[in-house]
């Protein structure tokens, strides 16, 4: 399959969102940075990361604080290089508490398709276990589970 490259229309955009939202479900950071350029700039909450190398060190740090980690990421909206998103993700401590990340991100893809700038906003909510909604099995969210305005967040 060819990458799917800008300039984006209203599928192709809906497309690389997706594309994204399995891959970080994957939880492997290094499947994950092969997605970004090798120079790929990033800023995550108060963190700045810059190149694959750092990428995959902090989404290995991400993932072994996040346990069970499942996301839904819904377009927002997009032009020629560039793609917005909101998303929500769900995830556990190591004590058992759980939580609720809301986010939004900005994207921007050089001409061969890989994001060369990533800016992202989180907040975190806790939630009581059984108020979770995200309920798949680990990995890709299944095609039949409610998006995030479905699901009403």
């Amino acid at each position: 399959m060819s990458m799917i490259a800008p300039p984006f229309t209203l599928e192709s955009a809906t497309q690389k969102v997706r594309l994204a939202e399995d891959g970080w479900n994957s939880r492997d950071p290094e499947k994950v940075s092969k997605a970004y350029t090798p120079d790929s700039r990033w800023r995550n909450r108060a963190e700045f990361t810059g190149g694959r190398a750092e990428i995959v060190a902090f989404l290995t740090r991400k993932w072994a604080k996040e346990l069970d980690y499942r996301l839904i990421k819904e377009l927002w909206a997009f032009n020629d290089n560039r793609i917005a998103v909101r998303y929500a993700y769900e995830w556990h401590d190591d004590s058992g508490n759980w939580f609720r990340s809301y986010g939004n991100e900005n994207w921007e893809y050089d001409a061969a398709g890989l994001m060369q700038r990533r800016f992202a906003c989180i907040n975190d909510l806790p939630i009581k276990e059984a108020d979770r909604k995200f309920h798949w099995p680990l990995g890709r969210r299944p095609d039949d589970h409610p998006g995030l305005s479905d699901l009403g967040l």
